[in-house]
């Protein structure tokens, strides 16, 4: 299969394996810590990681898009297009395609839900318990259509989850259907290709069905399950069943800052179906990993760079650093202009992510992907006494374990790393170029 031909995680994987860029765990793991220990270990080589769990038999993999150049290879672009790929995809939303059950593979295969004999992690030993960590949540309404959305959800039983959730669009679903008297019936998958994975991650107005999105990225295939829910037909599972009105402790968990995140009284969810692919593949998203901040980073791009755009400045890349937790900072190439773009981009970035905390502003000529580069830009073009631009006491993000513990209000900073406009002022900025040569010939290759 092709670079560019629409790929599910089982189709990336294979592919994957014939070119020699699949780790391969010969020993069964353990869900219980061992696991995601190892998973751990091995992340930084950036490759899929393929496993079995111990007590089940059943295969798990990890780090699948643990590297934004596997994410672009199952996309078929190149990483530093990912950007524009996903500003194109939320600006041009398209209708996914609707098969039928009988031609749905996910529904290949039904289970009683028996939660203990699947292979749910324990990721580490402060986890208030077994996790699911690479669900996206599918929930309808009948006016504002469907909604999808990544929630992790503690396992408390064979059939009942506790379900992490903000006052965003599944909440409002939620709260609607009981304002009608019912519980939300939902469905939850796992083991889904990255376009469905990243539109689920993107931040969109209510009532915008973030498969339409998917769709663009790369087509998808829904199939209808229980309630009128639309689900991808190759994920590997789906669950199905509903909110209740019934609380539990959810967490200790660890989230993208790779700290604990503390303990809430949450949703109880109670599954009633469980389906499968023939011979499954268990998603693992180790919390706080690559991969985790790769979904979770990866969609807050486009809408910095649009929110820039939207105010005047010239966009050229945009990147959410591992560093700062694929969360809490960002950097923003921009084509300077005007005197104060620098500037007019430090404050139109933290409103197109609104949970990020620093925000680097450079030109142009250096790589983004380089901390290096980046630090350079630092070094050499940013005076704190004019280009630092300073927001104390305001909103940040719930992650931060800086932040104000009561109010979680936070001081944001912004660095104008950029040139001066004037010509003459902007040549003692430049670095001095080499001459380009061709190495082979030198090294006699």
């Amino acid at each position: 299969m092709g670079i560019g031909e629409y790929m599910n995680i089982r189709s990336f994987i294979k592919k994957l394996e014939t070119e020699d860029r699949i780790i391969m765990i010969k020993k069964p793991l353990s869900k219980k810590l061992e696991m995601a220990g190892v998973f751990k270990a091995l992340e930084n080589k950036k490759q899929p990681i393929v496993a079995k769990d111990k007590d089940s038999g059943l295969t798990v993999a990890c780090n699948i898009f643990g590297d934004k150049q596997l994410v672009a290879d199952a996309l078929g672009c190149k990483p530093n297009e990912l950007v524009l790929k996903m500003k194109h995809a939320i600006d041009n939303p398209s209708k996914p395609n609707i098969i039928s059950k009988e031609e749905a593979p996910v529904l290949e295969v039904e289970i009683e839900p028996n939660l203990s004999q699947l292979p749910i992690p324990l990721h580490t030993e402060k986890d208030g318990g077994p996790y699911f960590s690479s669900a996206v949540v599918f929930a309808k309404d009948p006016e504002l259509g469907q909604n999808a959305s990544f929630h992790r959800m503690m396992v408390i039983s064979n059939d009942k989850v506790v379900i992490r959730m903000l006052p965003r669009h599944l909440h409002t679903f939620m709260e609607r259907a009981e304002e009608q008297g019912g519980p939300l019936k939902i469905a939850f998958a796992v083991g889904l290709p990255v376009n469905v994975l990243l539109a689920a991650a993107t931040s969109v107005e209510l009532g915008q069905d973030e498969m339409a999105i998917a769709n663009t990225l790369s087509p998808v295939n829904l199939v209808e399950v229980d309630y009128g829910i639309k689900v991808p037909s190759d994920a590997e599972y789906v669950y199905i069943g509903e909110i209740t009105k019934n609380m539990h402790d959810e967490g200790p968990f660890v989230d993208l800052t790779e700290t604990l995140d503390i303990v809430r009284r949450q949703r109880i969810v109670k599954i009633e179906k469980v389906y499968h692919r023939k011979n499954p593949i268990h998603h693992v998203l180790l919390p706080g990993g690559l991969e985790h901040k790769i979904l979770m980073g990866m969609p807050r791009e486009p809408t910095i760079w649009k929110s820039v755009e939207k105010a005047g400045v010239i966009v050229k890349n945009v990147n959410i650093t591992p560093g700062g937790c694929s969360w809490l900072h960002g950097i923003v190439s921009i084509e300077k202009k005007k005197k104060d773009d620098g500037k007019i981009a430090v404050e139109a970035a933290f409103k197109g992510h609104k949970s990020m905390k620093h925000v680097i502003i450079v030109d142009d000529d250096i790589d983004i992907s380089n901390p290096n580069d980046v630090e350079w830009a630092i070094a050499t073009r940013f005076q704190a006494s004019k280009d630092l631009y300073v927001f104390e006491n305001v909103k940040g993000s719930s992650l931060d374990p800086s932040a104000d513990p009561n109010t979680r209000l936070t001081t944001k900073v912004g660095l104008d790393c950029t040139k001066p406009i004037n010509p003459d002022e902007k040549k003692k900025f430049e670095k001095a170029k080499y001459k380009k040569v061709d190495v082979d010939e030198y090294i006699g290759k």
